[in-house]
């Protein structure tokens, strides 16, 4: 009998998620997740990890939670801050199944989703909180954020050769283009206010990146109800999810700084002697604020001052 090992693997991963994480922590706690927004980080390697939810805590958060190995410590003093959740990182499609199983076990909940390494940043971050922003989208009627995932690296790899830095950080400042998402489904026709975005790491690099991942859009603040599915292009079954703006006007957009791929080009052989240095001469240090990413056009207000 033939079992298809991509179908069995994430009906494993679903049943683990129901029964390990739904079952003992939210019915064990016997009273849920509090309430206001959730971040679910996936720590993928040991790399920057009490920064990363240090960072998501500082942005109000309701409740973080942390879905790691055992393997991996957690800081001592995040453990009475982040939730942690023992999860099994080696399938590239297990964040996926996690992210699904919140949506079905906390229906009606602005969501948030991303990787060890990677930080969330939109407009005015320093002085507005993250229920802040959501509560003025929820008034907009709009149910989910576009994120842009803009690529850190290090300026120095003989100082940092796993590519990473807080204080050597280094962004593109310009090569991000847009192309429109056809539907194959009409006739390859351009969908409706979605588009495939590219640039970073991933445009200059391409050869060393397979074709499905080299967008840098990512859905990444969503508010989940019944019958919503993350796809594993880093969208939903609802195509308004998919949107950068709402038909009226131009919407608010978020940007995650992430050294994610930074990190596979230099641990990944085929990639890593091929790359000496991620500077050229678009590059500039990362400034860690908003105003940064809103001057070079990375993240818009939209209708939000």
């Amino acid at each position: 009998m033939h079992v298809d090992m991509a179908d069995f693997r994430g009906k494993t991963i679903w049943h683990d998620m129901q029964q390990k994480f739904l079952n003992k922590y939210l019915r064990k706690t016997g009273k849920g997740l509090p309430d206001g927004p959730l971040a679910m980080i996936f720590i993928e390697d040991p790399v920057e990890i009490g920064s990363t939810l240090r960072h998501h805590i500082g942005l109000g958060f309701a409740q973080v939670l942390a879905f790691m190995p055992d393997a991996f410590d957690l800081p001592d003093d995040l453990a009475n801050q982040v939730q942690r959740i023992s999860f099994d990182m080696s399938g590239s499609d297990n964040y996926q199944a996690a992210v699904n199983a919140m949506i079905g076990a906390v229906p009606g909940r602005w969501m948030y989703y991303c990787f060890n390494a990677e930080y969330l940043y939109f407009p005015f971050c320093e002085t507005r909180s993250i229920g802040e922003l959501l509560a003025f989208q929820t008034e907009e009627r709009r149910d989910a954020v576009l994120s842009y995932v803009i690529d850190l690296y290090a300026g120095d790899l003989g100082a940092h050769p796993d590519a990473v830095s807080l204080e050597d950080a280094h962004l593109d400042k310009s090569g991000y283009y847009a192309q429109a998402r056809n539907d194959p489904e009409n006739h390859d026709h351009p969908k409706e206010r979605q588009l495939d975005f590219y640039g970073g790491l991933r445009w200059r690099y391409e050869e060393h990146i397979p074709p499905a991942r080299r967008k840098i859009d990512r859905v990444a603040l969503f508010k989940s109800k019944p019958g919503l599915r993350l796809r594993d292009n880093h969208s939903f079954n609802d195509e308004e999810y998919n949107t950068y703006a709402c038909p009226w006007h131009h919407s608010l957009s978020t940007a995650i700084a992430s050294f994610r791929t930074a990190k596979a080009l230099k641990r990944n052989p085929g990639s890593s002697f091929d790359i000496p240095g991620f500077e050229w001469h678009n590059s500039a240090r990362f400034e860690w604020h908003s105003k940064q990413l809103l001057d070079l056009g990375l993240i818009e207000p939209g209708q939000w001052f």
